[in-house]
């Protein structure tokens, strides 16, 4: 089903894994090879132009592949078989080299890392734009106060520059996180039958280095057929920066909450509306970030799980990476895609965060009276203190300000004039413009894309 392709991916990177990207990343190994074999003395260059030639997807018929491969058990085998069949076409000398000590392993493998390479790149973009809006909204809001919350429930002031911050380190660890992983599993996959390239007769690993060039992959010290490691490793970065945009997406979301009114995602004509309320202001993007956030463990789970593969070539667990992956890369990026779109138009409503502090009648300032309290009588009478007059401020809905001054037990240590100091909320935020700078400094380190 491709109804839902729009919603939930992205289609710049949807093209890297369709079926024309699948057969045309195992062309290109094929291609690759024929020219690393001539590069090194086995097969005769200009037979070797005559394989590359015919190895584009046009001349494949993707339905008799696909037909074929379920007999076959993977689509290298009919592949090579079309394409043994075309090249002898044109040169029967030609079409003895085609595959010339490669395995279907190696094609498949090395021509699913292509495919990663190119959405790696396409991610690494959205996560360049994506970091450029944070750090644009935390310097914007780094003196907004707003209410933090845990537990669900107001506890202290805060700024939304430092909660856009937290976001943002995350995000910054993220791309940190993607460019180590680069040279790890860009990596070519070439070992013939068993990972010995025994079929080149000692040539093998001067074909494998001229195939890693030609390619642009990085050369591994031993063929990884079953060592699936790299494969996870994707997997597994991916899952966690999705689930740092999940994290992002539930906080605005929370924040877009009518009681709350916050935050909102952008309105434009058709978004975010109910087929039956008309006054419906849904955040979609959220929605979308969150159902990836949602699904993508579950595929992770599965690319771990079939790790433990057997021997020299893998049976079912190599298989199931097939289609695991590709969805993995094309929900998280489609996620990304979407978040890094809406978040530049987001709308910050800073009067309502005002107001939203001022919810609980002075409670959210109950620490900071506590603590100012302690360094003079101790922390736990004066934490027993504050709490009793937190709780008549409960009962009598009054402002815990106005219920303090009554209390005899504050005279001599706190005067009216440190008792209004402690209800401005500028005098407590900690150091959340600190922490803000920081690491709004360490993401200007990283440059747009890597």
């Amino acid at each position: 089903m491709s109804l839902l392709d729009a919603l939930f991916r992205y289609d710049a990177l949807d093209k890297l894994f369709s079926n024309e990207a699948r057969i045309q990343g195992m062309l290109d190994f094929e291609a690759a090879l024929a020219r690393a074999e001539a590069k090194s003395g086995i097969v005769p260059a200009s037979l070797a132009h005559i394989i590359a030639g015919k190895c584009r997807t046009e001349h494949f018929g993707l339905s008799a592949i696909a037909k074929d491969a379920a007999f076959s058990g993977n689509l290298a085998i009919p592949l090579v078989k079309k394409l043994t069949e075309l090249v002898a076409h044109e040169d029967k000398d030609a079409a003895r080299f085609v595959h010339w000590g490669a395995t279907s392993q190696d094609a498949i493998d090395t021509g699913c890392i292509l495919q990663v390479r190119g959405a790696i790149d396409l991610i690494d973009q959205d996560l360049g734009h994506l970091t450029g809006t944070l750090i644009t909204l935390a310097e914007t809001h780094r003196a907004t106060p707003i209410v933090a919350r845990t537990w669900m429930q107001q506890a202290l002031p805060t700024t939304f520059g430092f909660i856009v911050a937290g976001w943002l380190d995350a995000i910054f660890r993220h791309r940190k996180r993607l460019a180590e992983i680069k040279p790890r599993v860009l990596t070519l996959q070439f070992g013939g039958a068993v990972g010995t390239l025994a079929a080149l007769a000692g040539r093998g690993p001067d074909v494998a280095k001229a195939l890693a060039d030609d390619l642009r992959l990085s050369l591994p010290s031993i063929p990884w057929h079953t060592h699936r490691d790299r494969i996870g490793e994707i997997a597994t970065t991916l899952g966690l920066f999705t689930g740092t945009l999940g994290k992002i997406a539930r906080d605005i979301s929370l924040h877009a909450q009518t009681e709350i009114a916050e935050l909102a995602e952008p309105i434009c004509e058709g978004r975010g509306g109910s087929s039956t309320m008309p006054h419906k202001r849904n955040p979609v993007t959220c929605a979308v970030v969150l159902a990836a956030a949602m699904r993508i463990p579950g595929l992770v789970n599965t690319l771990l799980s079939a790790m433990p593969q057997e021997e020299q070539r893998g049976l079912g667990g190599w298989h199931a990476e097939w289609e695991t992956l590709p969805d993995i890369m094309r929900l998280s990026g489609g996620a990304l895609h979407h978040l890094a779109e809406m978040l530049p138009d987001l709308e910050v409503d800073t009067q309502r965060m005002r107001h939203n502090l001022e919810l609980t009648n002075g409670l959210i300032f109950a620490e900071a009276v506590t603590m100012a309290l302690g360094e003079r009588m101790g922390k736990m009478p004066a934490h027993l203190l504050v709490e009793a007059a937190c709780n008549k401020a409960r009962e009598q809905k009054r402002y815990l300000k106005d219920i303090l001054r009554e209390e005899s037990g504050l005279r001599g240590h706190l005067t009216p004039a440190d008792i209004e100091s402690l209800f401005d909320v500028r005098n407590y935020l900690g150091s959340a413009d600190e922490f803000t700078r920081r690491v709004v400094a360490e993401a200007r380190e990283l440059p747009a894309t890597h």
